[in-house]
């Protein structure tokens, strides 16, 4: 159980312990930000005796994860097995006093270094005035010490430079510094959980640490090499070539914990044992590699197309017990699963509570079993007519663009392949999202329509970004389609990519959108319900609930 323990420290107690490494800055804190003028301003509220506050220390033989040290000044690392005070509140009064008494250099992020030798004791100043001041200028010079010198320099020395009238504020000004007790806290014997939900309390003005940045710390292992942070940047970086390079941290960390203990939520991802967690990655790792393959064999060729970030998770656990590529009822049951997950609005909300729901369900399929599942999925027209409204970041679009892909969408001009990237799938005004009845054509010719009518997933088609802005644009689809005919003399089969797979009855030679509307919802419906095994029972327990955005991670 945690303790609370005074520590409070001495001026030379609280130096020793930074320059050997026991006193550290956890990588959760934020960069030092304070600047010259601030630090002396600290100094000076010591010198008069003003309290600057108390730090509050995490106190543990825990080693984490690439911590800074004070500053960014380079310090050693403390003696294995010793303990360890990491700041929790304080970390920019605490970095201020030890480059300001030592006379450091401090190197920002953006290169820019301040010198913090450049504080100086003012022997002149009044107490109603600053002593500890940064500008010198009209100052005599022997009215003014620097702080490193009044701390460092032999009195002999000092004396023999500055006026004997100087000698009694010298003395007094390095007393107190040498005297001053910084107050202190010591959390002590608390888990990693507990410190960094305290140094979040303490921070309320900043931002939240995310259950990645704490497993980042509670995971570092030197000694095996592991930092889980970079491990995680390896695996985005292998998974580039791929395009399926944004799956997210939180995602991972679900999967090695249902890996490990069945259960995903954040309180038992805190908990989970460290060897137990590094023993796991490069299996994790492997598994995330063929769901992703699994994926883009599927048709799926770049992660923004996934209806969820979290279908990873129960894909990734498949293929961590079965290798080897579904084949058979496995395929037939695990197809059936992702479009019921993808149209049924599955993880848009509780997503721990129904991941682990749904590993069962990934059980009962390895074990060629029909899952139960307890929500309806709706293909038919009338439904997708109701939901299509077309925003990328909806599960339930996302689930139908999937079905666009899985087609492989040809360039209308020439039947070559379309350019598929997660860069250009961000947002529903991407060129590479083309209304085939185009909205500006809509507004001025068939302004009967209306806005969620013509911004439909239905009037969508995957284009590349040069055919959308140079050849097509705001034209009636009659005017354009007949020049792609001169073009491309398999026009037929390339439209069939893209589930408009008639032209003659869609409606396009006469420019009725009511037609093309109408049939291109039925291919919607239909090609959906060729994925989904009706199910065996009666009724689902309950209906889906109807979110418009995909999920927020919950961790």
């Amino acid at each position: 159980m945690a303790t609370i323990e005074d520590g409070d420290k001495k001026y030379s107690t609280l130096l020793n312990e930074i320059e050997t490494g026991q006193i550290k800055i956890p990588q959760f804190q934020r960069q030092f930000v304070w600047d010259l003028g601030l630090s002396a301003r600290l100094i000076d509220s010591i010198l008069k005796g003003y309290p600057i506050g108390t730090f509050i220390y995490w106190r543990t033989n825990e080693r984490l994860r690439s911590v800074r040290n004070v500053g960014n000044i380079h310090l050693p690392d403390p003696k294995e097995g010793e303990f360890v005070n990491y700041v929790l509140d304080g970390q920019q009064r605490i970095t201020s006093l030890f480059a300001a008494l030592k006379g450091e250099i401090i190197e920002r992020e953006n290169g820019k270094k301040e010198d913090y030798s450049n504080i100086y004791i003012d022997l002149t100043a009044n107490d109603d005035e600053s002593i500890a001041i940064i500008d010198i200028i009209g100052k005599e010079e022997n009215s003014v010490i620097k702080l490193t010198d009044l701390l460092f320099k032999k009195a002999l020395e000092i004396y023999n430079y500055y006026p004997e009238e100087f000698h009694e504020n010298i003395d007094r000004y390095k007393g107190i510094i040498q005297a001053y007790q910084f107050k202190g806290i010591d959390l002590k014997d608390a888990e990693i959980d507990i410190a960094t939900e305290v140094f979040t309390r303490l921070n309320v003005g900043g931002k939240d640490l995310s259950l990645f940045e704490i497993m980042v710390a509670k995971t570092y292992d030197p000694s095996r090499n592991f930092d889980l942070y970079d491990k995680f940047q390896e695996l985005l970086e292998a998974l580039e070539p791929a395009k399926y390079n944004t799956i997210s941290s939180a995602n991972m960390l679900q999967f090695i914990s249902l890996l490990i203990s069945k259960e995903c939520k954040r309180k038992v991802i805190l908990r989970l044992d460290k060897k137990e967690f590094i023993d796991k990655w490069d299996d994790a790792v492997k598994a995330i590699k063929s769901a992703v393959e699994f994926f883009r064999s599927y048709g799926i060729p770049v992660s923004k197309l996934l209806p969820y970030n979290t279908l990873i998770v129960p894909f990734a656990y498949f293929f961590h017990h079965h290798p080897n590529n579904p084949t058979g009822e496995k395929l037939k049951l695990l197809i059936d699963f992702f479009w019921r997950v993808s149209i049924g609005f599955r993880y848009s909300s509780s997503v721990e509570s129904k991941l682990v729901q749904d590993i069962d369900k990934i059980d009962k399929i390895l074990n060629e079993e029909h899952p139960r599942y307890e929500w309806s999925v709706d293909y038919s027209s009338d439904f997708i007519k109701e939901k299509g409204y077309f925003a990328t970041g909806r599960s339930f679009i996302k689930a139908i663009l999937c079905l666009y892909a899985k087609h492989r969408p040809k360039s209308f001009d020439n039947h070559l392949d379309v350019n598929i990237d997660n860069s250009w799938l961000k947002i529903a005004t991407s060129k590479n999202y083309h209304h085939f009845f185009p909205k500006s054509y809509m507004r001025k010719n068939q302004p009967q329509w209306e806005s969620s009518q013509v911004n439909h997933i239905a009037n969508i088609t995957i284009v590349d970004d040069f055919l959308n802005k140079n050849k097509i644009r705001a034209k009636a689809p009659s005017d354009y389609m007949k020049v792609f005919q001169t073009q491309n003399e398999f026009l037929n089969e390339t439209m069939e990519t893209h589930m408009i797979n008639d032209l003659e009855t869609f409606g396009i030679w006469d420019d009725d959108y009511t037609k093309f509307f109408e049939k291109r919802i039925e291919a919607i419906s239909v090609e959906l319900k060729r994925y989904i095994i009706p199910q065996r029972s009666n009724e689902p327990l309950e209906y889906y609930e109807d979110h418009e955005y995909q999920e927020e991670n919950e961790l």
